[in-house]
């Protein structure tokens, strides 16, 4: 029987001779001889170690010592060792390791299913449910193919002694330096080992899941050079979730990403350290030895293929570009709430009036919100109860939704365009090229593409939350909501969403910092050889950042939304308004009074990450257009028209379409309600202000 046992950080396997007849308790003191035997960098000598308690590492129940190893265990079983001293000093010490295996038993289930690679067609949605664990990888023919070419036309160029960049010669710099045939593998080793020159925490999971399988995207292309045999290691890694510690911080995606991808491949070579959920973190040789895996072997080329590349940039940029596309739809579910819960009009969402301007954005953030709001297929209590109140126009956080929340979806729909393009691209250094048997130094690594990318997402996204902020004022404030202060009662006792709102505010002033681009700097690096760079990492990261908040920020503007309408009832809103309320009330109670606040808030955040904001009224939207083949125009002061009613097309379009609002327009336009002088005076003066 044989175990892997893990203590401080550090995996060993061992043996048990007696077939698990042996305690527990002997079990965690061998470890502790062999931990203290080997020395690894974890050990702290002259420190007196005993052995606190062993563990099954996946689930984390407490073994007891006196229990026999072959009743509480498995063979290849996997075991933690914990010691009195593990416990790091709260004040002085960091954590050992940011994430550990996971604690709760069969929360990660390896994926049945696999996705196929051709380094052609990943799309953002792939890479991401690729990061969270959806699919396994595998080759296409095509590719498996392709990768072999390229590597025979490498082969065949080491054999005839010719110099190629990177081939056989040294790196930047060292480019002129041509390298004896009898170094040429080692030379891919010391590239690996120097540049794997990263900072900071490790890539979570799931974010180095979607690194390691864009890397594997590109050099499937077969323009990289890389031997067939090297790439099924780094598949294998990926499908048994072996994970290589990867710091976020060190790239100016200028050759690419040369650090991080450096840590990647590091980890594929058995050394640095290395996750997975099974193991936890452990010395890369043993995390691959615990999945039946062996380190990859390089041979000439194979070390630079694998490091040259804008995959730490375009993986966290295709992550940001998936939520942020996510949270912006719903933001304009929740202005839609908002503004129907501030008694606001939707006029100014009328078809003829974006026709006008007719950006794809505008129109469909429009279109989208005739849907939400009162029409004859969804009618609103709250919309008819102030059909004739004074009120011309709506603040333009309401008003113009549609030409700020329009532009953000026509930036993200142009980064996509970029992002995709870039996933399916060679950025290596030098690029193979198979049909011409050439291989060309060029500079297709350089990062400029998904760092402007990234930087051209977070300004567009920050400006909704910029947008829902204020719409939030507006909601608490009473002065512009006519709603008690805060949204709660017995104000001054209570203090309701007051500081929601700051904090909205906190990430709203935080982002505008945020969205300064990185990519507008440059840095001369290697010897002035690399004398641009893209600064795309951080450009990556920060967008990233910016997506996090702007959830945060809309969340804020959804609990606040939904707690405003209860002031309102029993009045009803539309049908799929209704059924966002019913969504949230399902995590978030209403508030009567003053209660701990930061889990509601957490809880609506979580609903739109989900995307079951988006998906509570994605249907009702698709049955509007299906059905409502005449769009509704009802009288609102904002609008004006001359002579004693309605112009006639509106009078047409209300008696064909013979719904429920239809003899209500009539009426209006015979009794000459809607025409007196007096309305009539004010929506033309108040038009002219517009």
């Amino acid at each position: 029987m044989k175990l892997s046992v893990r203590v401080r950080g550090e995996w060993f396997q061992l043996p048990c001779k007696s077939g698990g007849k042996e305690t527990v308790s002997w079990l965690g003191e061998e470890a502790l001889r062999r931990y203290l035997k080997l020395k690894p960098p974890t050990h702290v000598p002259n420190k007196d170690e005993k052995v606190a308690s062993v563990r099954r590492t996946q689930g984390g129940a407490i073994l007891d010592p006196s229990d026999l190893v072959c009743d509480v265990l498995d063979d290849n079983d996997f075991v933690s060792v914990v010691l009195e001293t593990d416990r790091p000093n709260p004040v002085t010490e960091k954590a050992e390791i940011t994430y550990i295996s996971e604690q709760i038993p069969g929360k990660y289930k390896p994926p049945e299913e696999y996705l196929t690679l051709d380094g052609a067609s990943l799309t953002p949605e792939d890479l991401t449910a690729l990061g969270k664990g959806a699919y396994k990888i595998k080759l296409s023919p095509e590719a498996e193919g392709a990768v072999k070419a390229a590597r025979e036309l490498v082969e065949e160029i080491v054999r005839e002694k010719k110099v190629v960049y990177g081939v056989t010669t040294g790196f930047g710099k060292f480019a002129r330096k041509t390298i004896p045939q009898s170094q040429l593998y080692e030379l891919q080793w010391n590239l690996i080992r120097s540049h794997a020159a990263g900072v900071g925490d490790p890539l979570s999971p799931s974010k180095t899941r979607m690194l390691l399988a864009l890397r594997i995207n590109i050099l499937a292309k077969g323009n990289s050079g890389v031997s067939l045999t090297v790439l099924k290691k780094m598949i294998d890694a990926f499908n048994a979730s072996c994970l290589p510690w990867v710091p976020e911080k060190g790239t100016v995606g200028a050759s690419g990403d040369l650090a991080p991808l450096s840590h990647l491949a590091l980890g594929i070579l058995g050394e640095g350290k290395m996750w997975s959920p099974e193991t936890g973190w452990g010395d890369a040789k043993y995390v691959l030895e615990a999945h039946g895996l062996t380190p990859a072997v390089l041979g000439p080329k194979e070390g630079i293929a694998l490091i040259n590349g804008t995959q730490l940039i375009t993986s966290i940029t295709a992550e940001a570009l998936e939520r942020a596309e996510a949270i912006a739809r719903q933001a304009d579910v929740v202005a839609a709430l908002t503004l129907e819960v501030l008694k606001g009009t939707s006029k100014a969402f009328d078809s003829d009036v974006h026709k006008l301007r007719p950006h794809k954005g505008q129109n469909e953030v429009a279109r989208r919100l005739r849907a939400l709001l009162h029409s004859d297929t969804y009618p609103s209590e709250i919309a008819e109860s102030h059909r004739f109140c004074n009120r011309v126009q709506d603040a333009y956080t309401l008003r113009c939704c549609p030409q700020v929340h329009g532009v953000v979806h026509d930036t993200l729909y142009f980064v996509r365009g970029i992002i995709t393009d870039e996933m399916n691209s060679a950025t290596d250094n030098p690029i193979v090229l198979t049909d011409r048997g050439e291989i060309i130094s060029s500079g297709n690594f350089h990062g400029e593409y998904p760092a402007k990318a990234a930087d051209y997402l977070a300004i567009a996204i920050h400006e909704i939350a910029s947008m829902s902020e204020r719409r939030t004022e507006r909601l608490v404030n009473p002065a512009l909501s006519e709603l008690p202060a805060f949204l709660v009662k017995e104000g001054g006792f209570n203090s309701g969403l007051m500081l929601a709102h700051c904090t909205a505010a906190a990430l709203v002033s935080e982002n505008k910092v945020l969205c300064h681009p990185a990519s507008v700097d440059s840095l001369t690096t290697s010897a002035g050889t690399e004398d641009h760079v893209s600064m795309g990492g951080f450009a990556a990261r920060k967008a990233l950042t910016v997506v996090e908040n702007v959830e945060r920020v809309v969340g804020i503007e959804l609990l606040a939304a939904c707690q405003a309408i209860e002031f309102l009832r029993p009045m009803k809103t539309t049908t799929p308004l209704e059924a966002v309320i019913e969504v949230v009330r399902s995590v978030i109670s209403a508030m009567d009074k003053d209660r701990f606040l930061a889990p509601d808030m957490d809880a609506a955040t979580e609903l739109l990450k989900e995307e079951k904001i988006w998906n509570a009224v994605r249907h009702h939207i698709e049955h509007y257009h299906e059905v409502q083949k005449v769009e509704t125009r009802v009288f609102s002061p904002s609008m004006s028209f001359t002579g004693t009613g309605p112009p006639r097309a509106q009078k047409r379009a209300a008696i064909s379409n013979g719904r429920a609002s239809s003899p209500a327009i009539h009426k209006r336009a015979t009794n000459g309600r809607a025409s007196s002088p007096a309305v009539n005076k004010r929506t033309k003066s108040s038009a002219a202000r517009v």
